[in-house]
């Protein structure tokens, strides 16, 4: 049974001063395929700016954002609607010889999957394989499936969330030392894992939608970006337990006959309805909602705010909003 939800996402820049500003990166738009259909999507900026939409290398919609005029706020008020039908992700069935680990990829599969199958801390790897043995079998064989459960329910029962504003994601060293983090540093130290097993992983950023947030106003935050040319907003700055009600990552995992399967340390899901992503890439750093820059000095810099609101709506008005499709790109 498919459900609708709408998205609210909203980023405000203050300056003390009018600031001129460069061309901005914006991805906020879910990629749709046969489990998410894209009902509505519209993207307003003040001040006044030309947008025009392309595809990355990793072919996620990206809208290039051209500000027209210096101003002492910039504000990105990015709305989306989509028809999300979910898929049972382990229930699909793996090739055979992708069942148990260790397997090897095809010819073909390594080819396609090479930007996803090195470690990218390398320097890191040794420490990452030294946690990951504790999710290994002592003898026999173990299901590929079950390694990558284990290690997604060892991180959400073992490390602590905590919300950070900061830019940037921890090394996968740093979140084992600290056995904290958020929702990228946990995606990033279940790839670097899934990566150090010789298997293909990629980054995904989208929302997550939970229930218990239906019906409160979307919730201001404020977000310590460092001060000076560039800017760009961070994948979690969350404001509620676990990345609900506000931007948020997991990884996919790519097995044989299934495909590439979501799986979310933070939270424990492997699919459903409630993960709406919006891009996949190599690296974390590569799928910020929103980066840019500006000149000025940066003392002219205040702040940043965010407000994110993730809803279920009826068909009543799912229809409603496909049948008005002003501001789709």
């Amino acid at each position: 049974m498919s459900v609708f939800i709408e998205v609210e996402h909203v980023t405000t820049y203050r300056y003390a001063k009018p600031v001129e500003f460069s061309r901005h990166k914006v991805m906020f738009r879910p990629r749709a395929a046969h489990d998410i259909r894209v009902l509505r999507a519209r993207l307003e900026v003040s001040p006044l700016a030309r947008q025009h939409w392309v595809h990355d290398v990793f072919s996620n919609s990206v809208a290039l954002v051209e500000l027209l005029e210096p101003a002492q706020e910039l504000r990105f008020d990015a709305r989306f609607t989509i028809e999300h039908f979910g898929v049972r992700n382990l229930e699909l069935p793996v090739d055979p010889e992708a069942q148990n680990y260790p397997f090897d990829y095809s010819a073909d599969d390594r080819i396609d999957l090479a930007p996803f199958l090195p470690p990218q801390y390398p320097k890191d790897a040794p420490g990452v394989s030294d946690w990951v043995k504790q999710f290994m079998p002592a003898r026999g064989v173990i299901q590929t499936r079950d390694i990558l459960r284990n290690i997604s329910e060892g991180i959400r029962g073992d490390f602590a969330y905590a919300s950070r504003e900061a830019m940037g994601t921890q090394r996968p060293a740093e979140t084992l030392s600290l056995r904290s983090g958020t929702c990228r540093d946990f995606a990033l130290l279940m790839i670097e894992s899934a990566r150090g097993l010789g298997l293909a992983a990629r980054f995904v950023s989208g929302y997550l939608y939970d229930p218990s947030l239906d019906g409160p106003p979307p919730v201001e935050v404020g977000s310590g970006l460092q001060q000076g040319v560039r800017q760009s907003e961070s994948f979690d700055a969350e404001v509620d337990t676990r990345g609900a009600g506000a931007t948020h990552a997991w990884l996919h995992v790519y097995l044989p006959g299934a495909g590439w399967v979501p799986f979310d340390p933070t939270n424990t899901l492997f699919g459903g309805t409630d993960l709406i992503r919006v891009a996949y890439t190599r690296t974390p750093e590569q799928a910020a909602p929103i980066s840019g820059g500006w000149t000025g000095s940066a003392s002219d810099y205040l702040g940043m705010t965010v407000s994110v609101s993730v809803r279920r709506i009826d068909a009543e008005q799912a229809a409603a909003e496909a049948e008005d499709p002003a501001g789709e790109p």
